[in-house]
């Protein structure tokens, strides 16, 4: 006799569910992962109350293991022949340099929207020069937008250790560095975008703008499979992905772990300039546009939707998107795989680029 929760998706209806067993995903993402024996979580297995150098350690491992596939990475990028790449560094607020990685259409008639990317990994580890990153960038721009990746300083990893709010710190201080040199980059104006930690920072800078009066500088955000919630340690109970995906490609503890590394001493659980996901009405009234993209298999899915849910309720206009198949940040990390959902991804941030951000005074 089967029992209701034998309907239930994921971990929801099988405490001992999969990604590489859950039919809802691609097959092809399936194959891919098999081949690399990739299923579940990177690195060494950690506590979701484990101590402070034990999560920066997890954030070392993590990194090196995501390292060692790079050159391979790099050997199967794409020639995107018709951009021009170059870098700036500029002086943080804190006496710290800022790299600024700058991709523009070699051909262009006027000024194009630009996309500022803040990468992911956590807000703690991983690297704007990273080659998941590097590739959506040079796509973007060969797309005929003008693309800005600024490396921040991470909470842990090669570029730590730095917690909140140094990476955010150093995103607002890019941006306005962007702004101010609109007319010179060919610029009619700014989305700001990124996918996991990089979507925190997409949302937190634009809040951190709204608190010190420069959110005109800023005309839309897209912000892919946000990691935003923080409590990861106690989900709540209507995160339902925080369960029912628990283990595909990110864990309940290893999130934790991060987010202590974010926020050691967790002092801002409850700060909406760490932790988006807790942002009130009066936080969020007056923000630009945003598109919230999640992907249907990733643990973090949910935490996306209800932000979506009180931009509206905040009166932003706004627009959720799920990607089907896919686990977290599945859309970008598989280009090769699944391509033609790469290209719905990067399709879908030029509209919304050209839709806000195309015509500014």
């Amino acid at each position: 006799m089967q029992h209701p929760t034998d309907f239930l998706p994921g971990r929801l209806g099988n405490p001992d569910a999969s990604l590489e067993h859950d039919h809802r995903a691609d097959p092809r993402i399936i194959a891919a992962l098999k081949a690399v024996n990739a299923f579940g979580q990177a690195g060494s297995p950690v506590a979701a109350d484990a101590s402070y150098e034990d999560c920066l350690a997890y954030c070392a491992e993590f990194e090196a293991l995501s390292a060692a596939a790079h050159p391979a990475m790099f050997a199967v990028m794409p020639e995107e022949s018709n951009i021009v790449s170059s870098t700036e560094t500029i002086h943080g607020e804190d006496g710290n340099a800022i790299t600024l990685y700058l991709h523009r259409p070699a051909d262009v008639d006027g000024p194009v929207p630009c996309i500022y990317h803040t990468h992911g990994g956590g807000m703690v580890m991983m690297s704007a020069a990273d080659p998941m990153f590097v590739r959506v960038r040079n796509r973007l721009a060969a797309m005929g937008l003008v693309v800005v990746g600024v490396e921040f300083r991470n909470g842990g990893g090669r570029l730590g250790n730095h917690p909140f709010p140094a990476g955010l710190t150093d995103c607002s201080t890019g941006l306005k560095w962007v702004h101010e040199r609109r007319e010179a980059l060919g610029i009619s104006g700014i989305v700001i975008s990124g996918e996991s930690g990089g979507g925190n920072l997409a949302i937190a800078t634009t809040l951190n703008a709204k608190r010190e009066g420069w959110l005109d500088h800023i005309d839309g955000v897209y912000a892919m499979c946000p990691y935003i919630y923080g409590g990861y340690a106690r989900p709540a109970p209507d995160l339902l992905s925080l369960t029912e995906n628990d283990g595909y490609m990110l864990s309940g503890p290893q999130m934790a772990a991060i987010a202590r590394v974010y926020d050691p001493d967790g002092a801002n659980a409850t700060n909406p300039l760490a932790w988006p996901y807790q942002s009130g009405v009066q936080d969020l009234e007056g923000l630009p546009p945003h598109v919230i993209s999640v992907n249907e298999l990733d643990p973090l899915r949910d935490e996306g939707l209800g932000f979506y849910r009180k931009l509206l309720a905040a009166g932003v206009p706004a627009v959720a998107r799920t990607v089907h198949g896919t686990p977290h940040a599945g859309d970008l990390a598989f280009p090769d795989i699944i391509p033609e959902v790469y290209a719905e991804t990067t399709r879908s941030i030029l509209g919304f680029a050209r839709s806000v951000a195309g015509q500014r005074g």
